[in-house]
């Protein structure tokens, strides 16, 4: 994880356990219909986003057919593509 992902990680993880605002997540699911839908259902079972359960890596990895360390790798590609949007930025600056 670089710099560019670790403000959008610490909120998802935020969001995921403490909950956001109606705003927040709203602005949340904009950000995520950037991403293919097996990627939003991977990012969101991960921290627990959307009403989703959290799971752990492990078992995200099995449903993905692949091992937690490449899952992981998919994860962080995930938030990268997520974290240099203009749609983060905007968000990130609020």
């Amino acid at each position: 994880m670089d710099g560019l992902t670790k403000p959008l990680h610490a909120y998802l993880v935020t969001m995921g356990y403490e909950g956001v605002t109606h705003e927040q997540e709203h602005q949340m699911e904009h950000l995520f219909a950037l991403l293919p839908q097996t990627d939003l259902q991977t990012v969101a079972s991960y921290y627990g986003l959307f009403g989703e359960p959290r799971l752990s890596l492990a078992e995200i990895a099995a449903h993905r057919g692949e091992q937690p360390d490449e899952t992981l790798t998919a994860i962080d590609r995930m938030l990268r593509k997520l974290a240099v949007s203009p749609e983060w930025q905007m968000m990130r600056q609020q």
